[in-house]
This record gives C-alpha cells, sequence and structure tokens, in this order.
C-alpha cells in the first residue's frame, strides 16, 4: 500500500512540476515557433529570411493570422535576427517626426530595447545587434544594443494616417535595413541570404509525437537560448521531465512520463487562460493590460525604463502576455486595455448593440485606435466595410459639437448616418482593445479612464 501511496504521490509531483515548467517555457516556445513560421514564410503572412526584413504593403486583415491581436494601425516591418555568428546592423531613416518603434524581443519574450520616436527619437540611427558573449568595438556613430539571446524579433511598427498615407510610409520601410557588421556600411543584405522555408536554427527533433512535441521545443531551444544567470536554477529543477537531456527524451517516452507531461501542460494552460480573464485590473469592464509585458527584470538597452515600477518577475503573467499578445510593447509605449464584457458584466456578443462614448478622448502623444477581435482567437474579423479599427485617424469620423464622440460597436450596420463611426462586430463573442501610444502620463497612472461600453440594444 505504501508503495502505490508513494508511486502516486510521485505522479502528482510530476504532473505540478511539469505545469511549472510549462507555465516558465510557453513564451520560449509561443515566441520561437512563431519566429520560425516567419522567417519560414507562411502564405498571406509575414515573411522572409532570417536576418531580413519583411515589410507590410498594406494594413493588416482578417487574412493575416500568424500573431494573435495584429495591430491595424501600422505597417509592419518585422525581422527574425540570428545573431550567433556576428552582430547584425539595423538602420533606421529620419521619419521627420512620424511615430514609428523598432521593438527588439529575446527568445523569451523580454522587450529589451525600443528604437523609435518616442525612445530615441526620429533621427536617423544605426545600431548595432550583438549577442550576450560579443566583444568587440563598433564604428564612431553607432549605437550598441545587447541582446539577451542570440535569437532575437524585431516588430517594427510604422503608423499610417489613412490609406492615402500608405506609398509614404512605404518608402520608410525600404529604408529599415539590417547588415552584417563586417560588411557596414555595404549592401542591405548579405549575399548568403537564404531564402524562406529556410530555418538555419535549432529545431525540434522529428519523430515526436504530436502531444509531446511542445516540450521537445522546449528542451531544444531552452538549451540553445538560455535563460539569464538567475532563472538557470529553473532548468535544474526541471531535470526529471527531460528537458535538460542533451538527446530527445521525447521519442520513446516513460508512459508515466508522457501522462504527465500531458496533464501538467492541460492544467497550466487553463490556468493561463483563467489569469487573462480575472486577474487584470478592471476599471468600468476594461482590462488594464499597461503592466503585462513587464516582466523584463535584467535587461535593459535603448529606450526602455529602468524603473521598478516597469519589471515584474511573475512568469504566470508573462505566460499570459504571450498567450494574449505576443509581442506586446510596455505599457509607455503603448497602452492595450481590451474587455470582454459591457458595463453591466454581460459578455460582448454580435447578438446586441452597443455604444462606447467618449466625453473626453484618449490622452496620448502619438495616436489612438480601438480594434475589433474575435474571441477566443483573437483574430480581426471580417466586415463589408473592410474596416477593422477605429480611431482618430479614421476617415470622416464624426464628432459632437462639444468634442465628444460616439462609436457604435455591432454586426449590422447602425444606418448610413451612423456607418461613420461604426466599429463592425461578428455575429459571435468579440474582444475589443484600445491602443493608446505613447499614452500620456494620466493613462499611466491611472488619472484617466476609458469609459464603459453600454449596451444599447
Amino acid at each position: 500500500m505504501r508503495a502505490v501511496l508513494a508511486e502516486e504521490r510521485r505522479y502528482e509531483e510530476l504532473v505540478d512540476l511539469a505545469g511549472e515548467a510549462y507555465l516558465y517555457g510557453y513564451p520560449l516556445t509561443e515566441c520561437v515557433r512563431t519566429m520560425m513560421k516567419m522567417a519560414r514564410g507562411v502564405e498571406g503572412g509575414m515573411g522572409a529570411p532570417v536576418n531580413t526584413f519583411w515589410h507590410a504593403d498594406r494594413l493588416l486583415d482578417p487574412a493575416f493570422r500568424q500573431v494573435v491581436s495584429p495591430n491595424n494601425d501600422t505597417l509592419y516591418s518585422v525581422a527574425v535576427v540570428d545573431l550567433g555568428p556576428e552582430p547584425m546592423v539595423l538602420h533606421v531613416p529620419d521619419t521627420q517626426g512620424r511615430y514609428y518603434v523598432m521593438q527588439c524581443v529575446d527568445a523569451w519574450t523580454n522587450n529589451f530595447a525600443y528604437i523609435g520616436r518616442r525612445g530615441t527619437g526620429t533621427e536617423e540611427g544605426a545600431y548595432a545587434l550583438v549577442g550576450p558573449g560579443w566583444e568587440g568595438s563598433l564604428p564612431e556613430g553607432m549605437t550598441m544594443v545587447r541582446a539577451p539571446t542570440d535569437l532575437v524579433g524585431i516588430i517594427g511598427r510604422t503608423a499610417v494616417n489613412g490609406p492615402g498615407d500608405v506609398p509614404a510610409v512605404r518608402a520608410l520601410q525600404q529604408q529599415y535595413t539590417l547588415a552584417p557588421l563586417r560588411a557596414w556600411p555595404g549592401p542591405a543584405r548579405d549575399a548568403g541570404e537564404r531564402r524562406p522555408g529556410d530555418w538555419p536554427l535549432p529545431a525540434p527533433r522529428p519523430g515526436v509525437r504530436a502531444d509531446l512535441l511542445v516540450w521537445e521545443e522546449m528542451r531544444v531551444w531552452m538549451q540553445a537560448y538560455p535563460p539569464p544567470a538567475g532563472e538557470r536554477e529553473f532548468l535544474d529543477r526541471f531535470a526529471p521531465l527531460g528537458l535538460t537531456d542533451p538527446k530527445s527524451p521525447y521519442l520513446d517516452p516513460e508512459p508515466e512520463i508522457a501522462a504527465a507531461l500531458t496533464m501538467g501542460r492541460m492544467a497550466a494552460e487553463k490556468a493561463i487562460r483563467a489569469y487573462i480573464r480575472t486577474s487584470l485590473p478592471k476599471i468600468n469592464g476594461w482590462l488594464y493590460t499597461t503592466h503585462l509585458w513587464d516582466y523584463n527584470t535584467r535587461f535593459f538597452e535603448v529606450g526602455t525604463v529602468q524603473e521598478e515600477s516597469w519589471t515584474t518577475e511573475d512568469f504566470m503573467r508573462r505566460a499570459a502576455a504571450a498567450r494574449a499578445g505576443l509581442f506586446g510593447n510596455h505599457g509607455y509605449e503603448a497602452a492595450y486595455p481590451w474587455t470582454y464584457e459591457d458595463v453591466t458584466g454581460e459578455l460582448l456578443t454580435g447578438e446586441r448593440r452597443y455604444l462606447l462614448h467618449f466625453d473626453r478622448l484618449p490622452p496620448v502623444g502619438a495616436f489612438w485606435s480601438v480594434t475589433m477581435y474575435s474571441s477566443p482567437d483573437y483574430m480581426l474579423v471580417e466586415n463589408p466595410l473592410g474596416r477593422y479599427s477605429i480611431g482618430d485617424r479614421t476617415p470622416g469620423l464624426k464628432y459632437h459639437d462639444d468634442g465628444s464622440l460616439d462609436i457604435y460597436i455591432q454586426h449590422d450596420s447602425p444606418g448610413p448616418e451612423k456607418e461613420s463611426n461604426w466599429l463592425p462586430a461578428p455575429e459571435e463573442a468579440f474582444r475589443p482593445i484600445m491602443r493608446m501610444y505613447q499614452p500620456d502620463r494620466a493613462v499611466l497612472d491611472g488619472s484617466y479612464l476609458l469609459p464603459p461600453i453600454r449596451r444599447v440594444g
């Protein structure tokens, strides 16, 4: 009997450990998997060789499904960067005051640098992205940006002021370039350029069954892109699960381990979903995510704010951020409140009609918008207007004489007189996101609050 109880206790401990490991490693697997898709190229989405920019030539629409909660305010410029062989130089042009940001993210989703209007200004510049172990000198006038891991994602966003502004933004995008340090200031592209479809970096072992693939990804990428020294103890704790094994234990796993991994993953995923819905500050129905992407506590390069109020070591929060909004910015760059419900607490659905009334518009240094997403997959929503967001740059938006604003949120048209202010919703559940780029202090300290969404029919 004691042996049976001991065996059951051991299994329960393995399940708990697997849940902890999944929560810890989830951002890594989501991030690297997404970067892999970008580098390999996916029809209808981002795709460019490693160390090369992919530039969106239009605002994103529902056909794009590579990243949850994509924005519809900017043209993306995205690159997957491998710093293992050598540093890469990011060149940015003078944008003449136009808002842009080059958000630099490591393999663990740490936002470790912001190059752009808020962080570094809009003047022309050259920034050397160097790996964690690189030592060397840089040309005069070049700024060093040290990355926590050799794998880096650059998520660039350049503001678009209406459809007619797209050509001007496209011209700027062509001046965002990446080049090896050894070739600088030579051609933007190396002669040995890889093609979409290549993934020259560590990848999971073929042959691992589907339900254990995420663990194989975690094993490979934890070893390729180790966490900071202060977190190495976690790898030792997870050793009984096979995550530190040099060869894959998931090709022919022990049944007990396989079962524990599956149960632990399911429990962790449930906890992440619950956190997203219940653990964020809620005011007027809006969930305030201002500090959701604050995990980074060790890596503060150009454009970051190294203050205690903008750092947290909360693995659950980091996992929730990767699930609900991979590649989100710190709140000081952009604030993203979202909501699932109206002012009464009822879930938002396309079966009803709603009004979002602003007595006072969001105070921002750049721009604001409300974007519609389906729930629970958080993708843009097809609609007859082809309108996926609405905000201060929406052509034809009608304001009241006192400067206040009404936005009509519903599935069916509110009628010709109100369509200028209509944000189309899907037929079923949805989750709008308010985006405030370069939010004023009033947004960050909570003295400005968003109005609730009210049901009107």
